[in-house]
C-alpha cells in the first residue's frame, strides 16, 4: 500500500512537473514583461520630459484644422473638426507613446555588434523577448500619453461627440495589436542586419509611410482610387485602425479593423519567425 501511495504521489509530481513545463515558455515572457514594467515605472518622470514635444505638435494641428474648418458644421472626408483633431491626437499619442524605435534600435544594435551570439542561445525566443521588454515600456509610456491627450483635447477642442464608453475595451485591444504590428514589422526590418550592414533607410522609409498616409491625415482623405490600396498595408492596421475606432466607433468597422489586425499579426510573425530562423542560419555557417 505504501508503494502504491510513493508511486502515486510520484506520478503527481510528474504531471504537476509538465503542467509546469508547459506553462513556463509564456511565463518566461511574463518575467521579462513584469521586470521592464517595474523598472521604467521608477523612470516614468523621463517620459514627461517628451509632452511638451507632444504639446507643439498638437498645438500646431489644432491651429491648422482650425483654419480649414472655417464654416461651422463643416465636414472634410466625412470628419468634422473635432474629430479630425481628435483623430490626430490619438494617432501622435499611439506614436509618441509606443516610441517603436526603440525595437529597431536594439535589435540592430545586437546583431551589429555581435551580442546576437549570445541572446540567441538563451532559453528564450530572441524575437519574442524583444517584444516582451517592449510591451513593458509601452504599458508605461502610453497611458501617460493618453492622459496628456484626453487633457489637451478636452480642453481645447471639447470632448469627443458621441464618445461610447461600452466599446472601450474593443479600442484598447485594437491599440494594443496595432502597437504590436508594428513593433513586429519594424522588428522584421531591423532583422535585415543579418545581411546588410545597416537597415535605417528601410526603417526611414516604414516610419514615413506609416507617418504621413495613416498619423497626421486618415484614410479617407486621400484619393478614392488610392484608399483602397492603403487598406491591405500596415497603415490601416497600425494607426488609422485605433483612431478611427476611437473618434468615429461602430461595430462593423471594429470587426472589419481587428479581423484585419488579426491577419497582418499572424503574417508578421510568420514572416519574423522565418527571416530570424535564416538570419541565425547563416550566421552558423559563418561560424558567429
Amino acid at each position: 500500500m505504501r508503494r502504491v501511495k510513493r508511486e502515486f504521489a510520484s506520478g503527481s509530481l510528474r504531471c504537476q512537473a509538465g503542467r509546469e513545463a508547459r506553462c513556463l515558455p509564456w511565463r518566461k515572457y511574463a518575467v521579462i514583461y513584469g521586470s521592464v514594467l517595474l523598472e521604467n515605472l521608477q523612470y516614468a518622470a523621463n517620459v514627461a520630459m517628451g509632452f511638451f514635444s507632444y504639446f507643439v505638435f498638437i498645438f500646431i494641428f489644432i491651429k491648422l484644422w482650425e483654419y480649414m474648418y472655417r464654416t461651422p458644421g463643416e465636414l472634410i472626408a466625412g470628419y468634422t473638426k473635432e474629430q479630425m483633431i481628435w483623430y490626430v491626437m490619438m494617432t501622435e499619442m499611439i506614436w509618441f507613446g509606443s516610441n517603436a524605435a526603440s525595437v529597431a534600435k536594439e535589435v540592430s544594435r545586437d546583431i551589429r555588434g555581435g551580442n546576437i551570439a549570445y541572446l540567441m542561445n538563451k532559453p528564450y525566443h530572441y524575437t519574442l523577448y524583444i517584444l516582451a521588454k517592449y510591451t513593458g515600456e509601452w504599458s508605461v509610456r502610453l497611458p501617460m500619453y493618453a492622459a496628456l491627450a484626453a487633457v489637451i483635447g478636452t480642453v481645447m477642442v471639447g470632448p469627443l461627440p458621441r464618445f461610447p464608453l461600452t466599446g472601450v475595451w474593443a479600442m484598447v485591444v485594437c491599440v494594443v495589436m496595432g502597437l504590436t504590428i508594428n513593433a513586429v514589422f519594424k522588428l522584421c526590418i531591423s532583422l535585415l542586419s543579418f545581411w546588410i550592414e545597416d537597415a535605417t533607410p528601410f526603417q526611414w522609409l516604414y516610419d514615413k509611410l506609416i507617418l504621413v498616409l495613416g498619423t497626421m491625415f486618415p484614410v479617407e482623405i486621400f484619393p478614392e482610387v488610392l484608399q483602397p490600396l492603403f487598406k491591405l498595408t500596415p497603415i490601416y492596421t497600425v494607426c488609422y485602425g485605433p483612431a478611427k475606432l476611437i473618434v468615429d466607433f461602430s461595430l462593423k468597422k471594429c470587426v472589419e479593423i481587428l479581423a484585419a489586425q488579426a491577419v497582418y499579426l499572424a503574417a508578421g510573425c510568420g514572416l519574423m519567425f522565418l527571416v530570424y530562423r535564416k538570419g541565425v542560419k547563416k550566421l552558423y555557417v559563418n561560424g558567429g
